[in-house]
């Protein structure tokens, strides 16, 4: 077993929604960000990638390159995926927690666990989103941002060699119905 923790911050800017776990929220309000600004992602793929011990999401995903401007998060968590099943491992659990004033996120969450179950290619009992406050406190109590923290466990897959990308036909089936999932899901 392994255990990975991530946390992600954007402030907020122009724009007129937010982007958390791949479903689009409308708000006042858009994040300053070189990608989509996901938060949500950013903090989980962070904790996938803590948990490999593959560094950070800004060394895999750097925002200097061009290739990764206004590009879905949820491109980045499914590399994160194949990832995780190439090193052998599957998800036990994420946790992941969203802090901010607004928007309100209590009639998206469900969709956001939907999201985050296809990528990662796990049941939805296995991912758990939740929203909290700052009580008015910092920069997400003064409406200036928003912050994201995960926590996975990655358990070995029952059975499962380390794979290959490039010899592994399941894991190359994997990675293509998650991101056929992921183009359809938006």
């Amino acid at each position: 077993m392994r255990i990975g923790q991530g946390i992600d911050i954007h402030a907020f800017g122009t724009g007129d929604h937010v982007v958390l776990a791949g479903v689009h929220i409308a708000h006042e309000r858009g994040v300053m960000a070189h990608s989509d600004g996901d938060v949500v992602i950013h903090a989980l793929c962070d904790a996938l990638l803590g948990a490999l011990a593959l560094g950070d999401i800004g060394h895999h995903f750097p925002p200097t390159d061009a290739r990764w401007k206004d590009a879905s998060s949820r491109h980045f968590l499914l590399h994160c995926s194949g990832l995780m099943l190439e090193q052998g491992y599957a998800i036990a659990n994420a946790d992941i927690s969203v802090v901010c004033e607004t928007p309100k996120l209590a009639p998206h969450v469900e969709a956001m666990r939907c999201n985050l179950a296809a990528d990662l290619g796990c049941a939805i009992g296995a991912i758990s989103v939740k929203a909290t406050t700052s009580e008015l406190l910092g920069f997400t109590g003064r409406g200036e941002g928003i912050a994201a923290l995960a926590v996975v466990l990655l358990e070995q897959r029952q059975g499962a060699p380390v794979l290959s990308a490039k010899d592994d036909s399941e894991l190359i089936a994997e990675i293509s119905r998650i991101t056929t999932q992921a183009e359809m899901d938006g």
